[in-house]
C-alpha cells in the first residue's frame, strides 16, 4: 500500500514538471510589427540591428526567463507572410496568455489609430505593449501611467526604468529575492504608449481611447495559473483616478479598494505614490523659504514610509494571495513607520540622498531626524509648485 501510494505521488510530481513544446500563430507580418514596436530602435542606424524574427524571440525569451523557464528556447519562423512561435521546455498551454496579451494589444492599436486620426497623438510617442512579462508565474501586478520611451529604444525590456528599479529594490528589501521581483511586476500602463519621461501631462486625454485594451488587460491578468486573485498596487494620481473613473472605486495612498474586473473576481487594490514622485517630493527646489531642505527631507521621508509600506503589502500578498489584505497593510504601516522607521530614515538617505550607509546612520540619530520621524504619518509640507501627475 505505501509502496503504491509512493509511487501515485511520484507521478503526480513527474506530471506537474513535465515541460511541453507549445506552438502559437502570431499572426501577418503587419500585425507582428506593429505589436512589437518593431523596428525598436532604428533612425536610420540601428542601436541593435535585429530582424522582425529576433525582437519577437528577444521578448519571448525574456517571458519564458521571468516564469522561471531557465532552460526554454524560443524560435520565431516566417512562413508565407505569417509568424509562428515555437516554445520549447514549458508547460502545455502555456502560449494562451501570450494569445490573450497580443489580442489585447489589437484593441490598444485600434485606439492609438483613432488617437492619431483624432490629430492626438505626438510624433515622439511609440505604442508599446508590456512584453517580456511573465505570463504564467504572476505574483502581483503593478498598474502604471506609461512606459518610458528608453525602456523600448534603449533597453527593449519593459522592467528596465528608473521607476520600475527603484520598486524592485523596494521589494527585496521587503523579502523578494532579486531574481523573484519580474514575477511581482507585471504591468499594466493606462496608456500604452512608449514616450518622455516628462510626457505625464502631455497624456491626459487619451486613456479613453484605449478603455478596451485597459479592461481587457485587467482581466486576463487579475488571476495567477491556479484561479487565485492577484493583488494589484495602483500607482499615482492618473491611475488612481482611473480606477475611481473605470470600477467606481477610490483608492487613495495606502487604502485598499476591491474591483471586479469579471464575473465573480474580486482583486485587492492598493493605493500608492507613483515610484517616481520621492524625487519631486524630496527636492528641496520644490519647496520655499529658508529650511526648504529640512521640508524636502521631511516630505520625503513621510513618501518613502509609504512606498515602503505599499511593497511590503505586494510582496506579502503576493507570496500569499489568499492572506487577508487589511491585515497586512496594518502589518505594514506598523513596520516601516513605526517599528523600523529608523530603517526607513536610513533607506531614505542611502537611495535618494545617496549617502553612505554610515553617513546615513547618523544623519537618522539626529536630534533634527528624529523629530521629523515622528512625523512620517504627518501630511507633506506645502510645496511651491503643484506635483507632477506621476
Amino acid at each position: 500500500m505505501f509502496k503504491l501510494a509512493a509511487l501515485t505521488l511520484a507521478a503526480l510530481t513527474l506530471s506537474t514538471t513535465v515541460h511541453a513544446d507549445v506552438n502559437l500563430k502570431l499572426g501577418t507580418t503587419e500585425r507582428v510589427t506593429r505589436l512589437f514596436a518593431y523596428p525598436n530602435n532604428c533612425n536610420v542606424i540601428c542601436f541593435r540591428n535585429w530582424t522582425l524574427e529576433q525582437t519577437v524571440e528577444h521578448y519571448l525569451t525574456q517571458s519564458v526567463q521571468r516564469d522561471g523557464y531557465t532552460e526554454a528556447k524560443v524560435l520565431i519562423k516566417t512562413d508565407n507572410n505569417q509568424l509562428y512561435a515555437e516554445i520549447s521546455g514549458v508547460p502545455a498551454g502555456y502560449e494562451k496568455p501570450l494569445a490573450a496579451l497580443l489580442d489585447a494589444g489589437d484593441l490598444a492599436y485600434n485606439g492609438a489609430s483613432k488617437l492619431n486620426a483624432d490629430g492626438k497623438w505626438a510624433y515622439s510617442w511609440y505604442l508599446f505593449l508590456p512584453l517580456g512579462m511573465a505570463l504564467e508565474n504572476r505574483k502581483s501586478v503593478e498598474l502604471l501611467h506609461f512606459p518610458p520611451d528608453y525602456s523600448l529604444t534603449q533597453a527593449q525590456d519593459y522592467l528596465r526604468s528608473a521607476t520600475t528599479d527603484r520598486w524592485a529594490t523596494l521589494l527585496t528589501v521587503n523579502g523578494i529575492p532579486a531574481g523573484q521581483t519580474p514575477g511581482y511586476q507585471t504591468i499594466i500602463d493606462i496608456a500604452p504608449i512608449a514616450a518622455p519621461s516628462n510626457a505625464g501631462k502631455d497624456l491626459e486625454g487619451v486613456y479613453d481611447y484605449f478603455k478596451d485594451y485597459q479592461t481587457t488587460m485587467v482581466k486576463e491578468v487579475s488571476l495567477s495559473a491556479s484561479g487565485a486573485a492577484l493583488p494589484m498596487v495602483a500607482f499615482g494620481a492618473p491611475v488612481r483616478n482611473w480606477i475611481k473613473e473605470q470600477y467606481g472605486q477610490t483608492v487613495n495612498v495606502l487604502s485598499l479598494a476591491l474591483i471586479t474586473p469579471d464575473n465573480g473576481v474580486k482583486v485587492p487594490v492598493l493605493g500608492s505614490n507613483h515610484p517616481s514622485y520621492i524625487w519631486y517630493a524630496a527636492d528641496p527646489a520644490s519647496y520655499t523659504g529658508s529650511d526648504a531642505q529640512a521640508k524636502a527631507d521631511a516630505a520625503g521621508l513621510k513618501v518613502m514610509g509609504q512606498d515602503l509600506s505599499a511593497a511590503c503589502w505586494q510582496a506579502a500578498m503576493g507570496r500569499q494571495p489568499d492572506s487577508n489584505p487589511d491585515v497586512e497593510l496594518n502589518t505594514c504601516r506598523q513596520t516601516w513607520q513605526v517599528a523600523q522607521k529608523e530603517k526607513t530614515c536610513e533607506l531614505f538617505y542611502t537611495s535618494i540622498r545617496n549617502l553612505s550607509p554610515q553617513q546615513a546612520v547618523g544623519k537618522c540619530a539626529t536630534a533634527s531626524i528624529v523629530s521629523q520621524l515622528k512625523q512620517l504619518k504627518a501630511p507633506a509640507p506645502t510645496t511651491a509648485k503643484p506635483a507632477p501627475p506621476l
